[in-house]
């Protein structure tokens, strides 16, 4: 039996308010993981393209 088996048969036996929390619970757990991989992604992007945006030519984009 699969932990996603286990946490089902558990929440099968919770009154519905109870298994609605579960539900927001994991959703949470989901999308906090989706935020920190999309962070990951900006800071690469930030990383590799900082030559890119600071140079002298585009100074006056800084102040906008």
């Amino acid at each position: 039996m699969t932990i996603a088996d286990m946490v089902y048969s558990q929440v099968k036996l919770l009154p519905e308010p109870l298994a609605r929390e579960v539900l927001a619970f994991v959703v949470t757990l989901r999308e906090g993981r989706d935020r920190a991989e999309w962070r990951d992604l900006m800071q690469a992007q930030a990383v590799g393209l900082e030559s890119v945006w600071d140079n002298s030519e585009d100074e006056v984009w800084n102040h906008v």
